[in-house]
């Protein structure tokens, strides 16, 4: 039988806008010096700043860390969250 995968925990911890630590990540859509955008197990998150850079990134363990100014967050959403009705009438 095969076993059901449990969704990751997602956290995050930003330390003075300069590091950022994530677990939970489940895969790296694209980046560069101003934005990262990572899919999480809570949805896409996007990262915005300045000199910005993937220090470490594991999708095994789903652990990530970035270093850089840090501007903002903003997670897009998640269809985990959404019913089915919900996506019924998209």
């Amino acid at each position: 039988m095969s076993e059901i995968p449990k969704a990751k925990i997602h956290t995050l911890m930003l330390d003075n806008r300069k590091k950022l630590v994530l677990t939970g990540v489940e895969d790296v859509n694209g980046f560069n010096e101003e934005s990262v955008s990572a899919k999480t197990s809570c949805g896409t998150l996007i990262i915005k700043g300045e000199g910005l850079h993937i220090d470490r990134l594991c999708l095994e363990t789903g652990d990530m860390s970035i270093d850089g100014k840090i501007n903002a967050l903003q997670y897009l959403g998640s269809d985990v969250s959404r019913s089915k009705l919900s996506k019924l009438f998209k």
